[in-house]
């Protein structure tokens, strides 16, 4: 403070001139405190005015001067805040109105050096206001009513400033600082540093305030100095730079300072912090001009290591900026540093970027393109040299070793209270998930393995969540084996620290189907690989894919139900690949009943529309799927059998098989609330079909509970549909439709179920007698279905004649569906079965004899699908062990004979039949055969 006693070219503004005595007696007085004439004691009032003579008339008095008028606000200060203490106005406590007006004069005198001269007293006066608020400040901290600049820096800066003495202060120094913005403010913000430095953070209110009212100037003057002091700190004793001092408080005091007033301006001024910032760091890669440009990317990083707030204002921008041409000067700007001071630069930039949260993936995919471009770079500026390449290279591999020192170092047994350490550019990577499985699944050079090694260190630091989004978008978006691979390779890591990984990735993926959130390309490639994997298909490491396989064929069948219903998915891609994975995993034996039957039943209605689009691969998904769920249990046989059975002789699908489609019988509707129907097609009604919505209530609904049939009978006011025209199919397909639905049929009712071999098998080894009795069952039901659980005894043929129309009807559904033939000739296989047929034998039978009987043709060729039917009748019989052997060939001389004599050989297996009704009972049945 020596300097304020006469600072160089300082002239005092005009006074009144006094008298050398007169002068004497100022000095006397302001020494002794006492009234020179009266010899009393000095108030404090006028011991001030005193003060503030000397100011004006004692240039080397003004040091003194200046030191008493400190404890002149010091007492205000208290004043005030005893004030606010107690409740009582200035008045009541005494000097406080005085000391006020003492204080502003103290303002007005200092406010008239500065306007004066400022180049000589703003320096000055901005140095001891500027002190003087930090002194205040620090020493009345603790004082009861005022706040801590850590909890509430508002409140704080609102008590100071309803105070007389740091109000007056305050002003004093902005208008140092206002007289100096266009000449050189260093000064006054060198004062500012200074004393942020012995008072914060009590003084952190002033420097919120002077930064509000004077933002560019203190950014950018705060930063100058900063890189001056932190030069100035960094200088080794022979000359050289120490690019980075060994700490903050000990070597560089004033960087602590900038660093906290940058912090506070960063909240409202950040987009000028990073213009100044940014605009420091390219200056610094010009021409070199002195020691000053060399330090300043050193001092910027020193600024991000201390305060993660401006880290975050510069850090995506930085990143942005960083063009070819930059890279190649910033690499020629540090080409000429020692090895360890390169060293120390890439540790400070890799701890930085794991301290990043703003723009990391942007910066992550800067140093891998940087590092190893995708694509030949095109730039206009000049190409990037290769120095660059390596250092980003270098820097991603430490980036992924810190990261996972950081991963794997977070629970710490002995430090079990404290809570794991956050990783900021981690925690910003949760978001970009699926980016960086899409830059993985690329497979390009060394991006993917990077990306890879980050997506299982992301996945075990945000575990589960993000562990079961990279599996799901890796299992989604692989659209090869060698993608895939990569999402049993990141099984492999995460599986051993996360045990519940694979039963939350499928929940993950049946979620996210139900939201609609994927394509049907994406949801058919899902289960592609789902089946790939469960097959073993998908290579890992050693014993990765058989542990993952069988994982998976334990968990799916947990979301059977949810699988099943995409069997109906209106696109054909995606019911294949759901079918493919159901065919391929295991099922359990003890699947409850419910999502049983709709597994089944959504099956059989997938299995006839691949058999109408004429799709091989897809039916021998289809056809393997049935075989397993008729394996699961007897009633799921019994199920499966009666599903195709029926779905085979009704509706569109009996035209797969020459069929021709029976009248539509319209159910009964119910007036329990219907389950939404699904939209209608946009282009009008050709496409509604009744059965298909019924059975996607069958599916989606839920009605095991109770007794209801409930079924809906189309939208009221869209009229009738208009008949359809079907094309009749080819001999061929007709023929290979029937082919395939039999050998699906007989790979259900095959007697050896219990091997995973047989089920494989094209060629069953026989038919169980129990699900050859559920194929009669449900033939009978879908072709008489008032006669089913009707008596098996065979009746007299006088009492026949009591059911013609019956009979006629059952001869008209043989006629129309070619299916029922082959259908009795494999219930035949599986004696007793045959006789639960008894009421569509005794039927088919009655009518062949009245037509014989009637016909008046001279030979049997004339009718020949009577002829045909008689054959395969008594075939049957003869199959099916209810005719002996001498009968059971007579159909041989069919052909040879006039109608009359087929009629009497009818006839007589008519009798034979009735003189030994075929019943189960007489059948000794072996359920070991074959």
């Amino acid at each position: 403070m020596s300097a304020l006693c006469a600072p160089p070219g300082a002239a005092s503004p005009p006074r009144p001139p006094l008298s050398a005595q007169e002068l004497g007696q100022e000095v006397k007085a302001f020494l002794s405190g006492l009234d020179p004439i009266q010899g009393t004691q000095l108030s404090p009032q006028a011991h001030a005015r005193c003060a503030l003579l000397l100011l004006r008339t004692l240039p080397p008095a003004r040091h003194a001067a200046l030191e008493h008028l400190r404890g002149v606000f010091d007492d205000q200060v208290c004043s005030h805040l005893m004030e606010k203490e107690t409740g009582l106005s200035s008045g009541a406590l005494g000097s406080g109105n005085a000391l006020e007006e003492v204080v502003v004069e103290v303002q007005k005198v200092l406010e008239d050096f500065v306007k004066a001269n400022p180049k000589a007293w703003a320096p000055v006066v901005s140095a001891w206001s500027i002190e003087l608020m930090g002194q205040l400040s620090s020493k009345y901290a603790g004082r009861h009513g005022v706040p801590h600049a850590a909890a509430s820096l508002n409140e704080l800066l609102q008590l100071w400033m309803s105070c007389k003495a740091t109000r007056t202060l305050m002003d004093i120094y902005t208008q140092c600082l206002a007289a100096m913005i266009g000449g050189c403010p260093d000064a006054c913000v060198d004062a500012l540093l200074d004393t942020s430095v012995q008072h914060s953070p009590h003084f952190d209110w002033v420097v919120a305030h002077i930064g509000s009212s004077f933002p560019n100037t203190i950014i950018s003057r705060v930063l100058s100095c900063g890189l001056k002091d932190f030069c100035a700190h960094g200088a080794a004793p022979g000359g050289d730079l120490l690019l980075f001092p060994a700490g903050p408080d000990k070597r560089v005091p004033k960087i602590a300072s900038v660093v906290g007033i940058l912090g506070h301006l960063a909240s409202r001024h950040s987009g000028s912090i990073k213009q100044e910032l940014l605009k420091m760091f390219h200056e610094s890669l010009g021409p070199p001009r002195d020691q000053h440009q060399k330090a300043t990317v050193p001092f910027l990083l020193q600024l991000a290591l201390m305060s993660p707030t401006l880290l975050g204002t510069i850090s995506a921008e930085l990143v942005d900026s960083l063009k070819p041409n930059v890279l190649n000067q910033l690499h020629q700007h540090f080409a000429t540093l020692p090895q360890e001071d390169l060293e120390n630069m890439v540790s400070i930039v890799v701890h930085l970027i794991c301290q990043t949260s703003a723009g990391a993936y942007r910066i992550l995919q800067f140093l891998v393109n940087t590092a190893m471009p995708a694509t030949v770079i095109t730039s206009p500026g000049l190409p990037l040299v290769e120095g660059v390449r390596e250092a980003c290279d270098r820097l991603i591999q430490l980036l992924l070793l810190n990261l996972q020192k950081l991963v794997y170092g977070r629970s710490n047994p002995t430090l079990g209270d404290c809570p794991p350490r956050v990783i900021p550019f981690l925690d910003a990577l949760k978001s970009h998930v699926r980016e960086l499985c899409v830059e993985t699944l690329r497979l390009e050079r060394k991006r993917f393995l990077w990306q890879h090694q980050l997506l299982g260190l992301l996945a075990i630091y945000s575990a589960p969540t993000c562990a079961t989004d990279a599996l799901f978008f890796l299992l989604t978006l692989a659209k090869s084996q060698e993608e895939l691979t990569l999402a049993t390779q990141l099984y492999a890591v995460l599986s051993s620290c996360l045990p519940d990984l694979l039963p939350a990735t499928v929940k993950t993926c049946v979620s996210q189907i139900h939201a609609g959130s994927l394509a049907q390309a994406q949801m058919a490639q899902l289960f592609q690989n789902l089946a790939l994997i469960v097959q073993g298909g998908a290579e890992g490491p050693e014993g990765t894919s058989w542990t993952m396989a069988s994982q998976l064929a334990t968990i799916l069948p947990h979301h059977l139900h949810d699988l099943s219903q995409l069997l109906l998915h209106r696109h054909a891609e995606v019911a294949e690949a759901v079918c493919l994975l159901l065919s391929v995993c295991p099922l359990p034996r003890s699947l409850p009943p419910a999502p049983l039957l709709a597994t089944i039943r959504a099956t059989v209605q997938h299995f006839f529309g691949l058999l109408r689009s004429q799709n091989p691969s897809g039916l021998a998904h289809a056809d393997r799927l049935l075989v397993r769920l008729a394996a699961v249990s007897p009633p799921a046989t019994k199920a499966v059998l009666q599903q195709l059975v029926e779905g085979a002789l009704r509706g569109a699908n009996a035209e797969l098989f020459g069929g021709t489609t029976p009248p539509k019988v319209l159910g009964r509707p119910h007036p329990l609330p219907l389950p939404p129907p699904p939209p209608p097609p946009r282009d009008g009604n050709a496409d509604i079909s009744l059965l298909a919505t019924n059975r996607h209530f069958t599916v989606t609904g839920n009605f095991t509970g109770g007794v209801w049939a409930v079924f809906h009978a189309g939208v009221i006011g869209r009229g009738l549909k208009a008949p359809e025209e079907v094309e009749p199919r080819a001999a061929e397909e007709i023929s290979y439709n029937i082919q395939a639905f039999l050998t699906l049929l007989l790979r259900c009712c095959h007697q050896t179920s219990s091997s995973s071999s047989s089920l494989d098998s094209p060629h069953p080894v026989g038919v169980n007698p129990e699900a050859a009795k559920a194929v009669a069952a449900a033939l009978v039901e879908s072709v008489c279905p008032e006669a089913a659980g009707g008596e098996l005894v065979w009746p007299p043929e006088e009492q026949a004649r009591g059911t013609v129309e019956r009979d006629l009807r059952i001869c008209r559904r043989f006629r129309d569906h070619p299916l029922l033939f082959p259908l009795l000739r494999l219930v035949a296989a599986g004696p007793p079965a045959l006789c639960y047929c008894s009421v569509l034998l005794r039927g088919l039978l009655a009518s062949l004899m009245g037509y014989w009987e009637a016909c008046r043709a001279s030979r049997t060729f004339s009718s020949p699908w009577h002829l045909q039917a008689s054959c395969s009748l008594v075939a049957i019989l003869a199959e099916g062990s209810l005719l002996p052997p001498l009968l059971g060939k007579m159909q041989e001389l069919f052909q040879e004979l006039a109608p009359f004599e087929v009629h009497l050989l009818l006839l007589s297996v008519w009798d034979y039949l009735r003189e030994n009704t075929p019943l189960p009972q007489k059948f000794t049945f072996q359920p070991q055969r074959g």
